[in-house]
C-alpha cells in the first residue's frame, strides 16, 4: 500500500476519540478511569454524581474500586463525561 492509501485507510477507520495525556498518565499512575476523566473535565464528585443520577457516595466507591457500576451506571457516567462507555470500563 502506498502512503496515500495508508492515510485514507487510517482516516476512514478513525472514530474521532482521543485520550488526553492527562487522563492517560493518571490511569497509568493507578487512578480509576472515571476519576481520571472527572478530574480532566474539572468536575467534583458531587457534580458528576448529580449529572449521572447517582449518589456521591456510590461514585466515590466506584472510583475507589469498592463497588462496580452496572452498564446503566457506566453509560450515565459516560454521557456526563462526554466519552464512549468503553473508555470507562475496566
Amino acid at each position: 500500500m502506498d502512503d496515500i492509501a495508508l492515510y485514507e485507510a487510517a482516516k476512514a477507520a478513525d472514530d474521532g476519540n482521543r485520550i488526553p495525556a492527562e487522563v492517560l498518565y493518571a490511569t497509568l499512575d493507578g487512578a480509576h478511569r472515571i476519576k481520571a476523566w472527572r478530574n480532566y473535565r474539572k468536575l467534583t464528585l458531587q457534580a458528576l454524581a448529580d449529572s449521572a443520577g447517582i449518589s456521591k457516595a456510590f461514585l466515590s466507591q466506584i472510583e475507589n474500586g469498592k463497588r462496580t457500576g452496572t452498564i446503566a451506571v457506566l453509560s450515565a457516567l459516560a454521557r456526563a463525561l462526554d466519552v464512549p462507555v468503553d473508555l470507562l470500563a475496566e
